[in-house]
């Protein structure tokens, strides 16, 4: 029997929720709600309280890093540790890092020189709430204390090196998050490619991906999981990461703001490229769901122990915030 046979038919799910004006939180979402309060209680010990001026930076850090969020990039590296027996406070130096880094780059992406958003998470973003000089430090500090603390992680020499270098690479400017998001910006005045699709894919591999494959390449480190483990899961992210974006480009055309917690409808106004500006609503969300049913089958190899992931892949597909 296939792996998923244990789980409803994608399709069906989908339908039921579309169908469904009474939301009712999925057992992933109730499963993600008892983490996150578990992530930010350990997040806090890292951002002690203090008035002193110069401590106005890491203010804004830790308003940022805990005002909400799903902590979805966290808990795909704490299950993908799981996947090989590493337990929760092993890995939650590496997790907590990882949520840093991915903190910044939301710091940075709503500035004004950039996505230019009042609101993120249903809050005023940090250079609304304080200012862009220093959301702009908060940013910078938020990326070097990530490095800071992965380093006081209880793992050998060699894993913490493999793991800054991992993160680094995913987060960088040559085949990272950074290269990213210099691809988004190129495509917002330069949309007449042969292959749209393909830039769109690689973007998105690059801007949203990378940051989802880090957590599955770290929590294979933390394991010694195998060249094979290791291949199945960076392939499951990736996926994973495309039918992520896909679906918050959905969102901005279908969501509600005061569940998404931010401006919407502004990829159409900024004649944004990607699936759903190309292919439109139906067809982009039938490319993320095959893009999930893909991803699944990579788990086989896993068994039940691989069931949380794909209750968080089908949750990529389904949410609405």
């Amino acid at each position: 029997m296939p792996k998923t046979a244990r789980f409803l038919p994608l399709r069906w799910i989908m339908l039921r929720r579309k169908a469904s004006k009474d939301y009712e939180m999925t057992e992933i979402e109730q499963i993600l709600s008892t983490y996150s309060q578990k992530f930010n209680a350990g997040l806090e010990q890292y951002f002690p309280v203090s008035d002193a001026p110069e401590h106005r930076a890491m203010e804004a850090m830790r308003y940022s890093l805990l005002n909400g969020g799903k902590r979805l990039r966290p808990f795909l590296l704490h299950e993908t540790a799981a996947l090989f027996g590493v337990g929760y406070e092993k890995a939650f130096p590496i997790a907590a890092s990882l949520e840093m880094l991915h903190t910044y780059s939301l710091i940075h992406d709503d500035l004004p020189a950039m996505d230019n958003d009042d609101m993120r998470r249903g809050k005023p973003t940090c250079h609304k709430a304080y200012d862009e000089a220093t959301a702009i430090l908060a940013g910078d500090g938020l990326l070097t204390y990530a490095f800071e603390i992965l380093n006081t992680a209880d793992v050998s020499d060699s894993q913490k090196v493999e793991l800054t270098l991992l993160l680094a690479r995913n987060a960088g400017a040559q085949n990272g998050m950074i290269a990213g998001q210099v691809l988004d910006l190129y495509t917002d005045s330069h949309q007449d490619f042969a292959n749209p699709e393909a830039v769109i894919k690689h973007t998105e591999e690059l801007k949203t991906g990378c940051l989802l494959r880090y957590p599955c390449e770290a929590g294979a480190v933390l394991g010694n999981a195998t060249t094979e483990e290791k291949e199945s899961l960076i392939r499951f992210s990736r996926n994973l990461g495309i039918a992520f974006q896909i679906t918050d480009d959905i969102l901005d055309v279908e969501g509600d703001e005061k569940l998404v917690g931010k401006t919407l409808k502004k990829d159409k106004a900024q004649h944004k490229l990607n699936f759903v500006s190309i292919y439109g609503v139906e067809k982009a969300r039938k490319i993320a769901e095959n893009l999930i049913v893909e991803a699944e089958n990579l788990l086989a190899p896993f068994g039940e122990k691989a069931d949380k992931f794909i209750m968080l892949s089908r949750y990529f597909l389904a949410r609405n915030h």
